[in-house]
């Protein structure tokens, strides 16, 4: 995992340290001066053009520039408060203006062609949310100290920033309670079933789909079964789900079920309520009733969002009771009906506080996916792109986790290797028109291509 910290989580790191402010100026400068030649390719003929401001960041592009020019590079230095509009044309462009401290609005100058590469975030960029004014100039490349800032995960910054590398620069970052997945997590997280291993255990039951929404159950119960589970029962209230032939399929009432599910749950090692379930008023007491019931970790997904939250009192008191995990995957209209607000900017903050009042994991779906435990445990998962943006991806994401959970996966990181995996499936389907069941049906490959 790697490093995630707030500007002002940075800043009390930095007072720390043990070392003068400017022996880690030097470190950080030739860090920065090292990715310049690396962008560089070379030292003859190259020119290079460092935009830089008053505090440390400018003196970190300060110090690069000296060893950049020590290497035989020809170097100008530009100063930030000037705010300069265009500069001479240059091979590569150093934008040492803000740093993490950056508020305001900011205009970067007109570098032409040249290549950009930022020190520690785009100047410009809010590095607590990753908001930007449209000034703010692309980099082609990020040099970040000791650990990532959230500004290079979320809203714009999360593409202005290009390729970001983690430097070390000697600061100890062990308090950060936030951190990035990388695959290597998410292969040590992911449950491998035993040599031993009979289908019942780790066995995933599903409670999802409804008239014209079949295809959620499915395409759910399908996901965990090709993640790993053993056996995978399905059943949609009131309708048979049609699913495929390796499901188990059981009829249950469209209302009152919650007494067919509680008869042999505990041959389950997870319940995963909610894909495609409707919001019909008959249905949402039996939906609520067996998330208060169920004597296993539950994933609530989708239209279990909603009827959790149904009652005058909100879903506070339904699902803090709970005794077992508990993992709740909203995206940003549900984490609204969840909440009572929408999740704003900070998206860390949003999931964070939902996960403690309701004393559960929140999985906040998004460009960048945040996992909080509720003792405040933060898991970012960065891994997805535009690809799983369609109908049925979150489907496929809810039966994974079930998966997980029933293996005996701890409720964090079940949801954040199960994110990570997810994406990793999009990444082996094709650029354009991936639909639900492609991720399905990739999972074999991208779970396989862990180890």
């Amino acid at each position: 995992m790697i490093p995630i910290v707030t500007p002002e989580e940075m800043g009390a790191i930095d007072r720390a340290a043990p070392e003068p402010v400017e022996v880690l100026v030097d470190r950080a400068g030739r860090e920065v001066a090292r990715t310049a030649l690396d962008m560089l390719g070379g030292t003859y003929g190259r020119v290079v053009n460092v935009l830089a401001g008053g505090g440390n960041n400018g003196a970190d592009g300060r110090v690069a520039a000296n060893y950049l020019q020590r290497r035989g590079v020809k170097v100008r230095v530009f100063d930030a408060k000037e705010r300069p509009s265009v500069v001479p044309r240059a091979d590569l462009f150093i934008d040492a203006a803000f740093g993490t401290g950056f508020k305001g609005e900011w205009t970067a100058p007109e570098v032409g062609d040249a290549m950009v590469l930022a020190v520690d975030i785009p100047s410009g960029v809010l590095a607590l949310t990753g908001e930007a004014g449209p000034g703010v100039l692309p980099a082609d490349r990020t040099v970040t100290f000791q650990a990532l800032k959230p500004g290079l995960l979320f809203g714009a910054g999360r593409n202005l920033a290009g390729e970001v590398e983690v430097v070390d620069i000697g600061l100890d970052v062990s308090s950060a309670d936030q951190h990035l997945v990388e695959r290597t997590d998410a292969a040590s997280w992911w449950p491998a079933r035993a040599s031993d291993a009979h289908k019942w255990k780790g066995a995933v039951r599903i409670i999802a789909g409804s008239p014209g929404m079949l295809g959620a159950g499915r395409l759910c119960a399908a996901a965990a079964a090709r993640a790993g589970a053993g056996l995978v029962a399905l059943s949609s209230p009131g309708m048979d789900p049609n699913a495929r032939s390796e499901i188990i399929q059981r009829r249950i009432a469209s209302f009152d079920f919650t007494d067919e599910v509680m008869s042999d749950i505990d041959r389950f090692g997870a319940l995963v309520i909610g894909p495609g379930l409707g919001r019909e008023e008959f249905t949402i007491p039996s939906v609520r009733q067996t998330v208060a019931e169920v004597p296993v970790p539950v994933v609530v997904d989708g239209d279990g969002l909603f009827a959790s939250a149904w009652s005058g009192d909100g879903a506070g008191p339904l699902l803090s009771a709970r005794e077992l995990p508990t993992v709740l995957t909203p995206h940003d209209g549900e984490f609204a009906v969840l909440s009572g607000a929408s999740p704003g900017a900070d998206r860390v903050a949003a999931a964070r506080g939902l996960a403690s009042d309701f004393d559960c994991t929140v999985l906040l779906k998004g460009p960048t996916t945040v996992v909080a435990a509720p003792m405040g445990e933060i898991l970012v998962v960065d891994h997805g792109d535009e690809r799983l943006a369609t109908a049925g991806s979150g489907d496929v994401l809810a039966g994974m986790i079930g998966m997980a959970l029933a293996a005996g996966a701890p409720p964090e990181r079940a949801a954040a290797a199960a994110a990570w995996i997810h994406a990793e499936a999009a990444r082996l389907g094709p650029e354009v028109g991936l639909l639900a069941g492609d991720l399905v049906e990739r999972l074999p490959q991208a779970v396989a291509g862990l180890w």
